[in-house]
């Protein structure tokens, strides 16, 4: 079993930056992966950007490629998404998730999840 809970959310105008964190629990990580999708009202869930646990190789999404960082800190099981120019089509939920396996990129590769945390991005 595996425990999620992300922070950070909250409002920032376009062009500002946020930071998120997920704290993760109840396993050992190695060998695994984070990853971090979003949610907006009346759209489906959408990959931002995962991270191997162990050796650290990033992945993003082509829409936050150069503004957004994956980042993890074993020794705290914290992952965290670092996300500067933000523009109104990032306000969303976002979640952390654990992957299992399969396409990095896709939210059935995942089989633990977080509760979320929402970004709202005024202009």
């Amino acid at each position: 079993q595996v425990q999620l809970v992300e922070s950070g959310g909250g409002l920032v105008q376009v062009g500002g930056s946020l930071r998120l964190s997920c704290a993760a629990s109840g396993r050992t990580f190695s060998n695994s992966a984070m990853g971090w999708f979003r949610q907006a009202p009346g759209k489906e869930s959408e990959f931002v950007a995962a991270i191997t646990w162990t050796s650290g190789i990033t992945y993003y999404a082509d829409s936050v490629q150069g503004r957004f960082t994956i980042s993890r800190d074993k020794a705290k099981n914290m992952v965290y998404l670092q996300m500067n120019s933000l523009k109104p089509e990032d306000a969303a939920t976002y979640y952390c998730a654990y992957y299992r396996g399969g396409g990095i990129n896709k939210s059935s590769s995942y089989n633990y999840w977080g509760q979320g945390t929402q970004v709202t991005v005024s202009s």
